[in-house]
């Protein structure tokens, strides 16, 4: 590749011709918004999420930050602002990886195997440990209120855009300290 903007085309290209629906935000590529199906035969299966993507100017050298545009009952996702708690987007990234991969393995992952030990969403994590079929209920319960084809379309209504601003959904860092909220992935 020549350069990280000829990547970053490339890599939103492929992603708009598979199967899944790329809405660009202000007719641009840096920002994105993807329709994403949980995986079959997970918790999720059934719900259908739409992602917000934002590609930063160093894209593929910094990973995008990734979050859901609708609510979602999960350990590693800020129930209110839709941000992911996820060590391959938020530290392990890699200009191997591309946009594919966080919607066809990293996702999926993240939905299939979630971690109640590094949580964004204590509630869920706390419920995930001590009340496993609670925790189901309430996951799928998330998915018929919030993760239908029809409510996703205002997902990013005018209304809802107020709870999720460009800083809540993750942003590629790292950085810590002893102040940070509980959910930040240890090293």
């Amino acid at each position: 590749m020549s350069s990280p903007s000829k990547r970053r085309e490339m890599d939103v290209m492929k992603l708009m011709m598979s199967d899944y629906v790329v809405e660009p935000i202000n007719d641009g590529i840096n920002e994105l918004n993807v329709e994403f199906h949980g995986p079959k035969e997970s918790l999720y299966e059934g719900g259908v999420w739409k992602i917000r993507v934002e590609l930063p100017d160093a894209y593929p050298y910094k990973s995008p930050s990734i979050g859901f545009l609708n609510r979602i009952f999960h350990p590693n996702v800020d129930e209110l602002s839709g941000s992911v708690c996820l060590d391959v987007i938020n530290q392990s990234w890699s200009p191997m990886f591309d946009l594919l991969n966080v919607f066809e393995v990293f996702l999926p992952q993240l939905l299939l195997y979630p971690n109640p030990s590094d949580p964004l969403n204590g509630d869920a994590a706390s419920l995930m440990i001590k009340d496993k079929e609670q925790y189901e209920k309430k996951v799928k319960e998330y998915c018929e209120l919030y993760a239908k084809k029809g409510d996703i379309s205002g997902a990013i209504t005018d209304d809802s855009e107020e709870d999720v601003s460009n800083d809540d959904v993750s942003d590629g860092r790292s950085e810590s300290s002893e102040e940070d909220v509980a959910g930040n992935t240890d090293p």
